[in-house]
């Protein structure tokens, strides 16, 4: 009964157009009620002014107005009606939220949890927490689950110390038994300190978030540049292997245009011969006649009359030494050849110094360690210049320090990325030059490739260039160098030299492995009695125009 009764006081503020709740409720005069609005539009878009209830049918259209007492008890009603399903959605449990201990039936949202009584409460039972004075002493929290989790397994009593002797959170009888004499604190006093520490740790994680957000940009920034470098290395190849194919093809008419000049001309020669030849077996054969014909008359006189004329001297050419021979392509193809590979030393001299334009931007700032040099080196002020003396230095022993071999090490070592430097070899007749492992021997004799950690070429007895490839490579060079650049790039595995004034590429150590750091190394050689004497240069780099 009470539930009917409730259903029909519902209905009662339920527009029948709209099926809501009444807006300025009205009246028909037939006694039924609407919202103002969907009465006026039902009669608007209808032929004839007609109660929808009850289809009594108004002659004149009644002159509506809104029944105040109904509108606020609609308003009363619509309010009730918010504030009752707004209460069954905040104050509900639902999963994953904790509920509440106290409720019976349907379990309510928790709002707090009690670390004394070890509950949680929804918002009506929480209210006695909240206006006792024995309860208002108790510790509330954020709700959460499993609170007996705070408790002491051992002694059944609350977690609220911290101990800082063994990292664990304590009781207070603990204090007194297991953990007497241990440094001990309020749980709140150690919540202080983690959560300064928890901050600085997160302080640290942003830092490194950032740097490697830093580390992703400069990747990018990386592959961008490498795409750059791609694109423009791929648009130089296009171009000078156009060029190259193209030169190929006008070398290669040129040779046909030669060869085939050459048998025109030959032709055209033996042609001409041919031509007066067959005239004169024309004339030959006239002769031939006439003479045939004289020796058959029996006309004396005609015959010795005649007879001079046909044995008078003969103007035909005499072509016992006339001769067209073929015509000679011997070197034709050779000298074409000879020209292609002039147009393709002249192309790669370009690359080259293209090349060195772009590796000199890698330059860096070479000084000789004086810590490294062996004891008859001597060294300029500076540590830009090195050259052999006679004399031994008396200095402290040094385990860096070279002891037989007259070498020296650059102060600053490289262990990634690319770096160019460049070194003046003028007026010298022996020197050695390139980069070496941090690891190679420093004792005794050593022998120069890259299994022992050296990446040279040298200069021996004035005119003999060589790479300790292990085994050595002898390098054949136009021209000899007055400076000498040399090119390490850890990543690709390589290590090139340079002629720097020839633009020209004097050696490259390929498929390198780098185990450890690089550093510049130098052998002026031996003074050779005032022959080798001229010091090996740390030089400036001048960008290659």
């Amino acid at each position: 009964m009470s539930a009917a009764t409730n259903l029909s006081s519902e209905d009662q503020f339920l527009c029948s157009i709209c099926l809501d709740v009444f807006t300025d409720p009205v009246t028909t005069p037939c006694g039924h009620n609407f919202c103002k609005n969907c009465i006026n539009e039902h009669w608007n878009t209808n032929d004839r002014c007609q109660c929808p209830m009850c289809k009594e049918v108004f002659n004149t259209r009644p002159d509506l107005r809104v029944n105040t007492l109904f509108s606020e008890m609609a308003a009363q009603f619509r309010q009730s009606a918010q504030q009752k399903t707004s209460s069954s959605e905040q104050q509900e449990s639902k999963p994953g939220e904790v509920p509440c201990d106290v409720c019976t039936g349907t379990k309510l949202k928790a709002l707090k949890s009690c670390l004394v009584c070890l509950a949680s409460y929804c918002e009506t039972h929480l209210e006695p927490h909240l206006t006792m004075s024995g309860l208002k002493r108790h510790q509330l929290i954020d709700p959460v689950e499993n609170l007996e989790d705070r408790m002491c397994t051992k002694h059944d009593n609350p977690l609220e110390l911290f101990c800082k002797t063994d990292q664990t959170c304590v009781c207070m009888l603990c204090t007194v038994l297991d953990h007497k004499m241990h440094d001990v604190v309020p749980l709140k006093e150690e919540y202080e300190g983690k959560k300064v520490e928890l901050e600085k740790t997160e302080a640290e994680i942003q830092q490194m978030i950032q740097k490697r957000q830093l580390k992703i940009q400069e990747i990018k920034h990386s592959v961008n540049l490498s795409e750059e470098d791609a694109d423009r290395e791929k648009a130089e190849g296009v171009q000078v292997f156009t060029d190259l194919k193209e030169s190929v093809e006008r070398r290669l008419n040129e040779l046909i245009k030669t060869i085939e000049e050459k048998q025109t001309t030959t032709k055209k020669q033996a042609e001409d011969s041919i031509k007066v030849l067959e005239q004169e077996i024309s004339e030959l054969m006239k002769r031939s006649a006439d003479v045939v014909q004289l020796s058959l008359s029996e006309d004396h006189l005609h015959l010795l009359q005649s007879f001079p004329s046909l044995k008078a001297a003969s103007s035909l050419k005499d072509w016992t030494n006339v001769s067209v021979p073929p015509a000679s392509h011997e070197g034709t193809v050779r000298r074409a050849v000879v020209q292609l590979e002039e147009t393709l030393s002249k192309e790669m001299k370009k690359l080259i110094k293209a090349e060195l334009k772009r590796i000199q931007k890698f330059a860096v700032d070479v000084t000789l360690d004086p810590d490294t040099a062996h004891l008859k080196l001597i060294l300029s002020d500076d540590g830009k210049q090195v050259k052999h003396g006679d004399v031994k230095k008396n200095l402290p022993n040094n385990p860096e320090r070279f002891s037989d071999c007259i070498f020296v090490l650059g102060k600053k070592s490289f262990s990634s990325g690319r770096f160019y430097f460049e070194v003046e070899v003028k007026g010298k007749t022996e020197w050695n030059l390139g980069v070496a492992r941090e690891s190679i021997k420093r004792e005794g004799d050593i022998t120069l490739s890259p299994q022992n950690g050296y990446w040279t070429v040298c200069l021996r007895n004035g005119n003999e260039y060589i790479a300790p490839a292990g085994p050595s490579v002898p390098l054949s060079l136009k021209s000899e160098p007055q400076k000498v650049g040399v090119f390490v790039d850890h990543e690709e595995g390589l290590v090139s030299f340079y002629d720097v004034d020839a633009a020209a590429l004097i050696y490259c150590f390929t498929g390198c492995f780098f185990t450890d750091k690089l550093f510049p190394y130098f052998c002026p050689g031996l003074n050779d009695g005032g022959k080798n004497f001229t010091p090996l240069i740390i030089s400036p780099i001048n960008q290659t125009s």
